[in-house]
């Protein structure tokens, strides 16, 4: 019995071990933290008068707007999200950042170009929403017509976490940020007000 209970408690002491951080590791995950703060920082926040506004058509593919799309880059990276409008920024114009695959994108001028026909609901957050996350409900297919940052044309059919945040970015830019409705509790009703209205627009 107690060659049991020490050998128990060799496990434990291994596992304690292993849940330990060395020095580099805590020293990274720290210099994480920070990275995450500062990039928190500079992402417009819930009441923001910025994330109620219409984002402007881009007009120019210029080394501005790359360089302004690759700052976004980091930050989103930073944050730790997969996402991130122009508008977060305080940029009020049509393009987002994104993570497709794996592979980051960015999407200037975006349409909803077609919607599938059945729908999920699953929990979101939000880099402008803090910890809150709430369920929405969004069509399982999507299909997006952009501009690349060089201003080439770029179709993509989409769908799963891909098509969750290309679907909510593109929402952002074209019918502003209606996260009143989100945290009301009424996620729904804002996700179809967006559905609808792209529908409306084909």
């Amino acid at each position: 019995m107690a060659e049991h209970e020490h050998e128990h408690d060799d496990e434990h002491d291994d596992e304690h071990e292993h849940d330990e951080l060395t020095e580099e590791e805590a020293q990274a995950e720290a210099e994480r933290l920070v990275r995450k703060e500062i990039a928190l920082a500079q992402i417009r926040q819930y009441g923001d008068p910025a994330l109620r506004m219409r984002a402007e058509e881009v007009e120019e593919f210029d080394e501005e707007l790359r360089a302004v799309a690759e700052r976004m880059t980091g930050v989103m990276h930073d944050a730790e999200g997969v996402g991130l409008a122009a508008t977060q920024v305080g940029i009020l114009r049509r393009f987002f950042v994104c993570t497709i695959d794996g592979e980051d994108r960015v999407l200037v001028n975006p349409v909803v170009t077609q919607l599938g026909k059945d729908t999920d609901v699953d929990s979101e957050g939000c880099l402008s929403l803090g910890s809150v996350r709430v369920p929405v409900e969004r069509t399982t297919k999507v299909a997006v017509e952009a501009r690349d940052v060089s201003g080439e044309p770029v179709s993509l059919e989409l769908e799963g976490t891909a098509k969750l945040e290309t679907t909510r970015e593109t929402t952002r830019d074209d019918h502003t940020m209606k996260f009143h409705v989100v945290v009301e509790g009424n996620a729904t009703y804002k996700v179809a007000v967006s559905e609808e209205s792209a529908k409306a627009e084909k």
